[in-house]
């Protein structure tokens, strides 16, 4: 099973642009399923169909489906919060105490997650296309198994839990492993040229990095078609502002943000609605690639330790713009990371727990954090 995930800003087309994939896909023989867990709701007018909650077949081979995540939290959460809040008073906190720790931030997002990962274990098909909803909704629906497991650990511990609650936490650990398997799940973000947009692309990006899931491409989505030789008023205007998204996209390009080359797909002067229009624009996007290769680099680890003199050097694979604002602190065995207000805990590989923060540093492949402290066995 391969995953791609596409997400953007609000309005830049990411609904469409999922769309005209999983269509490619389905053209090129591999059975696909194209899920939105955009509130929006607006893949089936993409399709030209209506779509439900279930995966319902709108072309050979392509499936699609619409998860209404309000729907499953009413469903599904209400029985597992009782059992939360049973064993939080049993363990000797109060019954305020126990309401408020079992109120979970982002649960919709979270139920949404795990139905999109259920769909993709009940039909025939052996790719899954994911359109997210917009970027914030999407960087808040990717953290949520590693900081919901979290959370399940420091509240529970070693204490005896219900079974329910070790099924959740076992399912969140498995929601994890898939997102971050790049072999697996893989990212496409799609922007306009705008400096709005842009701004919110590289701050993805690099929140995206530091959860340890792969972008493989970058799309820029509605460019204003170039003018050529044409003449008049609407040529100047057409010319002025496709050379200043072209002048946008170099500074992305020149600032080292993205994967790979840029995919342009340029704006249409009617909206790609139905399966057919969707495979036109799908060729204009991809061409003669698979749709699946994306457009990126090679994934690399998000960390990597070498030795430096005396101490050691760990660099963090991170996209970083030089207006970043970057804090690092240690919390116990972890490294706190923090750039432009999104936070990681990073695990220490084991040499460097006794090892103490001395410098750090960036450059064209991220950040590099220089160590002193224990150079004997692990």
């Amino acid at each position: 099973m391969r995953i791609l995930l596409f997400t953007g800003k609000g309005g830049v087309g990411k609904t469409t642009l999922a769309a005209a994939t999983g269509t490619a896909l389905a053209g090129r023989g591999r059975k696909t399923l194209v899920v939105s867990t955009d509130p929006a709701h607006s893949l089936g007018d993409a399709f030209g169909t209506p779509l439900g909650t279930e995966a319902a077949e709108v072309d050979s081979g392509l499936w699609a489906a619409q998860v209404d995540s309000r729907a499953l939290a009413d469903r599904t959460w209400h029985e597992l919060r009782g059992e939360l809040r049973k064993v939080l008073a049993g363990a000797g906190l109060d019954v305020l105490d126990a309401e408020e720790l079992t109120v979970l931030p982002g649960v919709d997002e979270l139920l949404a997650l795990s139905e999109v990962r259920r769909l993709a274990s009940r039909g025939p098909w052996d790719t899954l296309v994911v359109d997210c909803g917009p970027t914030a909704e999407t960087l808040r629906l990717l953290s949520l198994p590693e900081a919901v497991s979290g959370y399940l650990s420091r509240v529970y511990g070693s204490r005896r839990i219900a079974a329910s609650v070790r099924r959740l936490g076992a399912h969140l650990d498995a929601l994890r492993e898939l997102l971050t398997d790049p072999d697996v799940t893989t990212v496409r973000l799609v922007l306009t040229p705008e400096r709005v947009v842009v701004a919110e692309a590289r701050r993805t990006l690099t929140s995206l990095a530091l959860r340890g899931i792969a972008v493989d491409g970058l799309i820029a989505n509605r460019l204003m078609p170039a003018p050529g030789f044409w003449r008049g008023s609407a040529a100047r205007w057409l010319r002025t502002r496709r050379d200043q998204q072209d002048q946008v996209l170099d500074e992305l390009a020149a600032a080292g943000f993205g994967p790979g080359e840029l995919a342009r797909v340029e704006h249409r002067a009617a909206e790609p609605v139905g399966t057919a229009a969707l495979a036109e624009l799908a060729r204009e996007l991809y061409g003669s690639r698979d749709p699946l290769s994306g457009n990126g680099k090679p994934v690399t680890p998000l960390l990597t330790v070498t030795t430096a003199g005396d101490g050691f050097r760990l660099r963090v694979a991170l996209p970083l713009d030089r207006d970043s604002v970057l804090d690092l602190a240690r919390v116990d065995d972890d490294l706190a990371i923090t750039v432009d207000g999104f936070r990681r805990l990073v695990a220490l590989p084991e040499t460097l727990r006794p090892c103490r923060i001395t410098g750090a540093e960036s450059d064209a492949d991220g950040l590099v954090v220089s160590l002193a402290g224990n150079r004997g066995p692990a």
